[in-house]
């Protein structure tokens, strides 16, 4: 998922550099969105997978 807030990011400085100001504009919404949400999941699974722990060996 981070992978795709990345390929945005690129998108949109490229778009910028162009000007073309709505993609670029557009493109750093997406890219903030998705970066925001990839955290959320990884504190999600960190969260759960310490209350999880290990179990006996």
């Amino acid at each position: 998922m981070l992978r795709w807030a990345i390929i945005f990011f690129i998108i949109a400085l490229v778009a910028a550099l162009l000007g073309f100001g709505g993609i670029a504009g557009t493109s750093m919404e997406i890219a903030k969105f998705v970066a925001i949400i990839a955290v959320i999941l990884f504190v999600v699974s960190l969260v759960f997978g310490g209350l999880r722990g290990r179990g006996p060996r």
